[in-house]
């Protein structure tokens, strides 16, 4: 999720005021790609006796850019640091967010979060918060963010435990994800903590430096741009293990490991109680968001759903795909020309999933997969499987576009939480995608055409350029993909002229001529409808390369694994206590934010929508009789108000204007 780094040294130290401002810069630039959204800072100068807290709502690169900035770390590291002279111990923590819980236009909701004499940052998602609320209704809760509660919860433990018994009584309340790094006003140390393993240290012994960071190969560059060529000798980079944590006392820089339940630690606990230090927020103030009102009766009622008029649809007497859908052609016993072309999947042999676990499985317990990890059912069971079943250490990945939902956020974070799982995300400039995708929908509004709806996800297509990079620099030896190989939604290019092509590998093949058909068919749309000659060109030129022209090379877990729609949906809910859509009864698609919308403008102008080909390809394996998936997408095709109303407010359309746009266009099952 996100970013989280920080360093520790002392009157030791053979650091400069330059030196350190340089790391943190860097520092703070890395960070940035797993949330741009704000960025904050605390140091703890035992010099200055205080605690000095900035944090503002934008991304770290122009904050570390900013005289704010500068005036601040003057301020808290001290004019004789400045003169090159460190004489007592500093501590530094430092974050960079993608917002999540609590808006980050309220300044409290974003990091560091300073509540009851505890300044922390936090990466990843504590999901039982409401619930903890509940249970301890004598907390005081002040702010949006989840991280307030870690803090309550370990003030109050520490009224009767040591800061490290606190903190593995707060890890015993809390679920989903959190690695957290705390100052306390009243402590000397600095406490790290993980359940997830997302904490990387490094510890410059010749230099008295010690660094830490969310990725190993942030730390990686860092001591390779500024450390590697004034120390002759590297400690290696290490990873502080899920259920584990740190205790460092910057005084002399002992680093005191210790496990978050509490069977064994390496060093007795030191609590060493000090004069309070002041803790300072120097943010300013910042523009509380505006919470607007709507009549969502009233906007509920423009949501159209014909299901008299769709069921008039001629269907497949097999599956049930109806007469509009694209290239679809019926035989002389009403069976439709998809059926009569599928092949049936074939599961390769389960017992070479396990040997190909067996051969990728780092025998040093380092990570050795990269899982490619939505936050869906499909990615979510996989995790679980790779994990559990297969015994493997992966590190699951995410790259948000800025339509990935809180909902699968909190499903993210109950599965490595629980798990112990690091997880790597990468957040796009997500507020610029957000623009991309609202100046793709306002052009679509103009010439509304089925065929070029997909240009409302092409900011996600960076995922693959993203599983690449990750891959190599973390140094994995294989990504597994989680495809569901029934999601087949062919009629998203059929739409726009291109005949289906069915891979028996990937879902998102195309040959060469179906490629330039595609192009062709778009490079006509954007003659005719010069609003999608926008800003958003070049972001989305790179999704068709990065999508069609890059070679992808994959295992896919669901060649082997075969899918079970209620094993799956069991383990996620039974074990993970998986959350649900509450406007909706499916599990599918509902962390996709922009996945309702799409479907609405499909189900209501051609009459069925991704669940129809998601539902026959069930049929075709055996899995589902047709009356059954007609049940299913009966239900499942019901306009989600409260998602494509979330969709539309956050790319800045109005509801109203849009919904009746789209009720406007001419039905597809309507015509005589």
């Amino acid at each position: 999720m996100c970013g989280i780094f920080g360093i520790v040294a002392n009157q030791k130290s053979k650091i400069s005021f330059l030196e350190l401002n340089g790391i943190l810069d860097y520092l703070f630039v890395l960070s940035e790609s797993r949330g741009k959204e704000s960025a904050g800072i605390a140091i703890k100068s035992f010099e200055n006796k205080s605690i000095q807290v900035l944090k503002k709502s934008i991304p770290a690169t122009q904050m570390i850019q900013s005289k704010e900035f500068r005036d601040y770390l003057d301020s808290a590291l001290g004019v004789n640091f400045h003169n090159r002279v460190l004489n007592s111990p500093i501590s530094i923590i430092a974050h960079a967010r993608l917002v999540t819980n609590g808006s980050g236009e309220q300044n409290e909701n974003n990091q560091p979060v300073i509540k009851a004499g505890n300044v922390a940052v936090h990466n990843g998602i504590i999901v039982n918060v409401d619930e903890i609320w509940k249970k301890y209704s004598d907390l005081n809760r002040n702010f949006e963010v989840d991280t307030e509660v870690f803090l309550e919860l370990f003030t109050e433990f520490k009224k009767h435990s040591s800061p490290i018994g606190a903190l593995r009584n707060v890890y015993q309340e809390i679920y989903g994800s959190a690695s957290v790094a705390l100052l306390s006003d009243s402590e000397e140390e600095i406490l790290l903590s993980t359940n997830t393993g997302s904490l990387y240290t490094y510890f410059d012994r010749k230099r008295n430096i010690f660094v830490f960071s969310s990725e190993r190969f942030f730390l990686n560059v860092l001591v390779e741009k500024f450390l590697k060529n004034l120390n002759d000798s590297f400690d290696q980079i290490h990873q502080i293990l899920p259920g584990n944590g740190l205790r460092i006392e910057p005084n002399n820089l002992e680093i005191h490991p210790f496990k978050l339940d509490g069977n064994e630690e390496s060093k007795p606990e030191i609590s060493t109680t000090i004069q309070k230090y002041e803790i300072l927020d120097r943010s300013g103030v910042t523009k509380n968001a505006q919470i607007k009102s709507s009549n969502s009766s009233a906007q509920e009622k423009l949501l159209e759903y014909n299901l008299d008029s769709i069921k008039l649809l001629k269907r497949c007497k097999r599956c049930i795909l109806p007469e509009t859908f694209p290239f679809l052609s019926f035989d002389k016993d009403g069976i439709c020309s998809y059926c009569n072309s599928y092949l049936k999947q074939k599961y390769l042999p389960e017992e070479e999933l396990h040997k190909f676990a067996d051969q990728i499985r780092d025998p040093k317990g380092n990570p050795d997969c990269l899982v490619a990890f939505s936050g869906g059912r499909d990615s979510s069971y996989s995790l679980h499987y790779i994990k559990k079943e297969l015994k493997l250490n992966p590190i699951a990945y995410t790259y948000d576009w800025g339509m990935v939902t809180d909902l699968a956020r909190r499903n993210q974070a109950r599965l490595c939480g629980k798990l112990g799982v690091e997880h790597i995300l990468i957040s796009a400039d997500i507020k610029q995608k957000r623009k991309y995708i609202s100046l793709n929908v306002a052009a679509w509004l103009k010439r509304p055409r089925l065929g070029t709806i997909p240009l409302f996800m092409a900011g996600d297509k960076q995922f693959f350029y993203y599983a690449y990079y990750l891959r190599k620099i973390n140094h994995i030896k294989e990504t597994i993909l989680c495809e569901n190989l029934l999601e087949r939604t062919s009629f998203k290019s059929g739409f726009a002229g291109v005949k289906p092509h069915f891979d028996p590998k990937f879902n998102f093949a195309l040959t060469t001529g179906q490629k330039i058909r595609m192009l062709s068919y778009y490079g006509k749309e954007f003659l005719l409808n010069p609003s999608y000659l926008n800003s958003s060109l070049w972001d989305s030129a790179k999704a068709f390369g990065t999508y069609y022209v890059t070679p992808h090379s994959y295992f896919n877990l669901f060649d082997y694994l075969p899918w079970e729609e209620e094993t799956i949906e069991k383990t996620l809910l039974s074990e993970y206590d998986w959350e649900l859509s509450p406007d909706t009864k499916t599990t599918w698609r509902i962390g996709d934010g922009t996945a309702s919308f799409y479907n609405y403008i499909y189900y209501t102008v051609a009459g069925f929508s991704e669940f129809e080909t998601f539902r026959s390809n069930q049929i075709r394996e055996g899995m589902m009789n047709r009356e059954t998936a007609l049940r299913h997408v009966e239900d499942e095709n019901k306009p989600r108000f409260e998602s494509i109303k979330w969709y539309l407010d956050t790319i800045g359309l109005d509801f109203d204007t849009t919904i009746r746009v789209i009720n406007k266009i001419p039905k597809l099952y309507n015509r005589k």
